[in-house]
C-alpha cells in the first residue's frame, strides 16, 4: 500500500469535468512531480485532494479515505498546501500570515517557526514586513512558509516557480529537498517548468486536459521522443 493513492479521481465545476480518472501514488518519503501546460487540471487536482471541489473517486492517506473530509480536517490529517495562488494576506506582515497557518497546530508553533526560518532566513529578517510589499520569491517563501506552520508530513506545492528569476528557484528547490532529507516530508509540485521539477522529483506524472497521459522516472519519459519534445527541450 503506497502512503498516498490517488484513485480514479474526477473533479467537476458544476457541470463542467475537469480531471478524469486521474490515479497516482506515492510513498513515503517522495517526491513526486506532476508536470503539464497552463489549464492541464494541475492546480485542480491540489485543490481536489483538499476536498475544495466536487469529485468522484477515491483519495487515500495511509490507506485511510480524504473523501467528503471537510479541508480543515484533512490539514490535521497532515496534508499542507502551498496554492499558486499564494492567499497571502497582504497588508498583514511576514510572521502574522505565517501564523495564520498554525491555527491546526498550536502547539507546534515555536518549531514550526524555526523550522520555516531555518530554510528562509529571510522570512526571520523580514518577519515585520507586509508581504504586500515584498518581491514575488519573497511571497513564495511565505505561502511555503505558511503551509509548514501546518505541521504537515504531506506537502502539495503548486507552481512554486512561476515568475521567478533563476536564483530563487534554486533556493525553492533546496528548501524542498531539505524538507524531504532533513524532515522527511512527502511533496507532491504541480509544474509547468518540466526541467525544476525533473531536477526533484522521482517519479513524474504527465497531465493533459484533466488525464494522465504518461508517467515514469526521468529517463523513462525521456525515451518517448514527443514527451521529451514538449516538456524537456530536447
Amino acid at each position: 500500500m503506497a502512503y498516498l493513492e490517488i484513485d480514479g479521481l474526477s473533479a467537476f465545476y458544476g457541470r463542467a469535468q475537469a480531471l478524469f480518472g486521474v490515479s497516482l501514488e506515492a510513498d513515503q518519503g517522495d517526491i513526486i512531480a506532476v508536470i503539464g501546460a497552463n489549464g492541464a487540471g494541475k492546480s485542480t487536482l491540489f485543490d481536489s485532494v483538499m476536498g475544495l471541489t466536487r469529485t468522484q473517486g477515491d483519495v487515500r492517506l495511509e490507506g485511510e479515505s480524504l473523501i467528503g473530509m471537510g479541508t480543515s480536517t484533512i490539514v490535521r490529517r497532515g496534508v499542507g498546501y502551498a496554492p499558486e495562488r499564494f492567499n497571502l494576506f497582504p497588508y498583514m506582515t511576514v510572521r502574522d500570515n505565517l501564523l495564520v497557518g498554525a491555527y491546526t497546530a498550536r502547539e507546534d508553533i515555536q518549531n514550526n517557526l524555526e523550522m520555516v526560518h531555518a530554510l528562509f532566513p529571510r522570512l526571520k529578517e523580514r518577519e515585520g514586513q507586509e508581504t504586500s510589499t515584498q518581491s514575488g520569491g519573497e511571497r513564495q517563501m511565505v505561502s511555503l512558509g505558511r503551509a509548514l506552520m501546518t505541521s504537515p508530513r504531506l506537502l502539495f506545492v503548486d507552481e512554486p516557480t512561476i515568475g521567478l528569476a533563476p536564483r530563487v528557484c534554486n533556493e525553492i528547490a533546496e528548501a524542498l529537498r531539505r524538507l524531504r532529507g532533513e524532515f522527511g516530508l512527502t511533496i507532491l509540485i504541480a509544474e509547468q517548468n518540466a526541467n525544476f521539477a525533473l531536477s526533484l522529483s522521482d517519479r513524474i506524472y504527465v497531465l493533459e486536459s484533466g488525464r494522465v497521459t504518461a508517467q515514469g522516472t526521468h529517463d523513462e519519459l525521456s525515451d518517448d521522443e514527443t514527451l521529451a519534445a514538449a516538456y524537456f527541450g530536447h
